[in-house]
């Protein structure tokens, strides 16, 4: 039966939480979306909406809450009389899960995106908030969809109610990443790579929680034992601008070797133009999208163990603890080895890669997940 589902967000600027639930509602056919924002609509309402999907923006600041704009939730969603409510993300799971209820919402879900609530490495407010929606987690959703089984852990840990959770791994289009030689041969040509060169990539922003100067001390330590690579970083910040990553480069004797190329459109023709895809993240992951993305395209992929990372990667890569750059460079170095003695073992280790995902992680088996979920 076709459900009129009515998400809450937090935002819509660029993140996974917002990329997954522009997936979902672009893709299920079986219901009608609507999606609210608590703060403005950011990079996925003017997408959503080409999607054919209706978006409102309550546009209420970075960390405030108005009256204003509980007031214009209550009556949007009295409105319009959604049979499920399904909430995104901490801010909007407390605010958006209150003001269901209150407006006589049945159907109500939590989105949990996060796998670590650690002082100092999280915000203080948002600690706070998950706390509160631990306290009120018996009494409010129907059921609580984690991205991650370690993100269950966790938040069961601190209280949320044991019983309800429901772990629904992202789901990936697989029409847009795919293997492709033809666009990775040109992502290497527009870099001045040459076809026989090693390449090494990550995608990620300049963030703490990403830990590029684990990555960089790392691969010192690669190219110290006597490989020649090139390495691409992308991701927002992450331009030839940032003083900062531009200092740990040059401790690390890496000049020559790191390309910076900031935020790009084109992230499926640059995974193709890579052989190895890097995550190197210290905590904050819970199901990292851009090892899902590159496996995808047939990349193999080393992490560190931070949220889902070893569920996704299986057998199919490398995974090194985080924080500590010579084991991450240890498996580095065994997969860059590989890639150059081992013609056959690599080939059958890119096709492992696009399968693990295919099989596992499509956007159909996502989308069947959270249509399950609403019919309980």
């Amino acid at each position: 039966m076709n459900k009129k589902v009515c998400h809450i967000i937090t935002g819509l600027n660029n993140g996974g939480a917002e990329g997954v639930l522009f997936r979902l509602c672009a893709f299920d056919v079986s219901n009608t979306h609507i999606v609210i924002s608590l703060m403005d609509e950011g990079k996925y309402g003017p997408l959503l909406r080409d999607a054919g999907v209706t978006v409102y923006s309550l546009n209420m600041r970075a960390g405030r809450v108005s009256l204003g704009g509980l007031i214009k939730l209550y009556k949007l969603l009295r409105l319009l009389k959604p049979d499920v409510v399904q909430t995104w993300m901490y801010h909007a799971d407390l605010i958006g899960g209150l003001v269901a209820k209150m407006a006589g919402i049945k159907s109500i879900f939590w989105n949990v995106r996060h796998s670590t609530l650690e002082s100092g490495k999280s915000k203080r407010s948002t600690i706070w908030v998950a706390k509160a929606c631990a306290y009120l987690s018996s009494w409010g959703p129907n059921r609580i969809v984690y991205c991650a089984h370690s993100a269950q852990a966790v938040h069961e840990a601190i209280g949320y109610k044991v019983g309800k959770a429901v772990v629904i791994a992202n789901g990936y289009d697989l029409t847009q990443f795919f293997p492709d030689s033809a666009a990775g041969q040109l992502a290497r040509q527009s870099l001045n790579i040459h076809a026989s060169e090693l390449v090494i990539g990550m995608i990620g922003r300049f963030d703490p929680q990403k830990d590029h100067a684990n990555l960089i001390k790392a691969l010192g330590q690669v190219k110290a034992s006597g490989f020649k690579f090139k390495v691409i970083l992308v991701g927002s910040d992450m331009g030839s601008e940032n003083q900062e990553v531009l200092a740990w480069i040059e401790r690390a004797n890496l000049k020559d070797n790191i390309i910076l190329l900031g935020q790009r459109a084109d992230i499926p023709r640059i995974m193709n133009g890579i052989d190895l895809h890097v995550l190197s993240s210290s905590f904050g992951e819970g199901f990292p999208n851009v090892l899902a993305e590159a496996m995808a395209c047939g990349t193999p992929c080393v992490a560190t163990d931070v949220g889902d990372s070893k569920v996704i990667i299986a057998d199919t890569g490398w995974v090194a603890p985080p924080n500590n750059p010579k084991l991450l460079a240890d498996c580095i170095t065994v997969a860059l080895d590989e890639k150059e003695t081992n013609e056959v073992v690599w080939s059958n280790r890119k096709n492992a890669s696009r399968k693990r995902i295919v099989d596992n992680f499509s956007i159909d088996e996502m989308i069947d997940s959270y249509q399950r979920v609403w019919n309980e």
